[in-house]
């Protein structure tokens, strides 16, 4: 079986990679963990410092992206010896990327956190584990981390 495990470092990922970890996986699961840095669109101006500031803040995600990576796979890797562990960092808008990557491994599984969203920051920026429900060319799984109501 092929999982592809969707991360990003925020706390809902943090539970999917718990999840991932909890669980009896059969003999030969594939684990690909995912980390899509969202290379928001780049409008050139005249200034040279915009482009350069674009250009390390891709790059400070890139590097924070592959860190979580990092640290998620060992965890896995440590908790759970049986499976097999990849990582992979991709660029682009995670709705489309992390279903195209499932179509091109052919995953089996993709797992992904939620967010947990109000209506109106999800109209805003859209649900990316809504998108990947319904374009995947195979199940998914959304885990949820139970809110904490505010004392």
């Amino acid at each position: 079986m092929k999982v592809l495990v969707c991360i990003d470092g925020s706390p809902s990922s943090e539970a999917v990679v718990q999840e991932i970890i909890r669980r009896p996986w059969p003999p030969g699961t594939e684990v690909k963990l995912l980390f899509v840095v969202h290379a928001f669109p780049f409008f050139p101006d005249h200034i040279f410092f915009a482009a350069a500031a674009h250009e390390e803040s891709l790059r400070e995600a890139k590097e924070n992206g592959a860190k979580i990576l990092e640290t998620a796979a060992a965890l896995i890797q440590e908790q759970s010896p049986n499976l097999r562990v990849t990582t992979e960092l991709l660029e682009g808008s995670p709705k489309k990327t992390i279903v195209d990557e499932a179509e091109r491994w052919r995953a089996g599984l993709v797992v992904l956190g939620s967010h947990g969203h109000g209506p109106a920051r999800r109209f805003l920026l859209g649900s990316v584990a809504q998108a990947v429900t319904l374009h995947a060319p195979c199940s998914v799984e959304v885990v949820r981390t139970p809110h904490v109501a505010a004392a």
